[in-house]
């Protein structure tokens, strides 16, 4: 296996790791809102992006749920693109949410 297709592996795997870890948060509403994100995102993601979406993945979800719905706001040092990115899928009516 070349370097290439080693980091390819790896990034597949990060990627399922990750998306498994959005569907399976602990609460109902935080499954729905990062598990429905990856599904329709993930795949797409390159290192760097899934780098930060990891990240967030390790933050608490009454934490994040503040935040994903505009009810607290988002502090500095806090991925606030992504947890847009995020806020804006749900509320744009994707058709999976």
């Amino acid at each position: 296996m070349t370097a290439s297709n080693a980091d390819e592996s790896e990034l597949v795997r990060r990627r399922k790791r990750a998306h498994f870890r959005a569907w399976h948060r602990g609460t109902k509403e935080m499954d729905l809102l990062m598990g429905r994100f990856a599904d329709a995102r993930i795949e797409a993601f390159d290192e760097p992006a899934l780098t930060r979406f990891e990240a967030l993945l390790e933050i608490a979800d009454t934490e994040l749920q503040v935040w994903l719905t505009g009810q607290a706001a988002v502090p500095p040092d806090v991925d606030k693109t992504l947890i847009a990115e995020i806020s804006a899928f749900h509320a744009d009516g994707d058709p999976q949410s």
